[in-house]
């Protein structure tokens, strides 16, 4: 018996399937603007885990979302440091919240 071969790999993904960096930044920008779960405290802790990669990748919205995170959400002083730094990436790149979030942290 013979098999025909397929000639699409079945191993390709669907050209319809979205990235898992796009996936994880739209889950946490949902998450962060949601009304009711946004204010939660383990919300925000998910939505940071979940920037973080596409943040180092140098994502510049990742950037921008995991720096105002940190910079409003860290109590010590070294995850603000970091955040002020995702900010000024963000900035650099043309990033407009980043820019503003860096106004409001230098007055």
């Amino acid at each position: 018996m013979k098999f025909r071969s397929v000639s699409n790999p079945v191993t390709s993904a669907p050209s319809g399937v979205t990235p898992p960096k796009r996936m994880s930044m739209r889950v946490a920008e949902w998450l962060l603007d949601s009304p009711r779960l946004g204010e939660r405290p383990s919300v925000k802790h998910l939505a940071g885990r979940l920037l973080k990669q596409p943040a180092r990748e140098g994502v510049v919205a990742a950037q921008s979302r995991l720096g105002q995170l940190m910079c409003r959400e860290c109590g010590n002083a070294r995850d603000r440091r970091i955040g002020h730094d995702l900010l000024r990436q963000a900035a650099r790149a043309g990033d407009h919240r980043a820019r503003l979030a860096l106004g409001e942290i230098e007055d």
